[in-house]
């Protein structure tokens, strides 16, 4: 079954950096576009960014771009957001999804499964 499990979240100073990952399974990684959301307290979820499955384009919300880089290893299947300049906005509990469909043409925010999530907190 389809499985994501996030890791490297913890408390950040604000200036401060983190990366995340996402160790994928149970489908075929290299097929399916992926994207980081997050949940602030309160608030609603917001897709923060997304990777075309051959990791040739990426998109970024604006609260992010800059900031915060998408990558992926499609030969370990582990996904990547690497967090620079972190601010305590960015505090949220931080989502792995997979694409609904796979090898679309592009990236689109949609999702069918999503791991468990890894809280990111900055604060000084």
């Amino acid at each position: 079954q389809v499985q994501l499990v996030e890791s490297g979240g913890g408390l950040a100073q604000p200036g401060g950096s983190l990366r995340l990952s996402c160790a994928a399974s149970g489908f075929t990684f290299s097929s399916y576009a992926m994207s980081w959301a997050r949940q602030a307290p309160g608030k609603g979820l917001e897709w923060v960014s997304g990777i075309y499955s051959d990791g040739s384009d990426t998109y970024y919300a604006d609260s992010v771009k800059g900031r915060f880089t998408i990558s992926r290893d499609n030969a370990k299947n582990t996904l990547y957001l690497q967090m620079n300049s972190l601010k305590p906005e960015d505090t949220a509990l931080y989502y792995c999804a997979k694409d609904t469909v796979p090898l679309r043409a592009g990236w689109a925010p949609e999702s069918d499964y999503w791991g468990q999530g890894t809280q990111v907190t900055v604060s000084s």
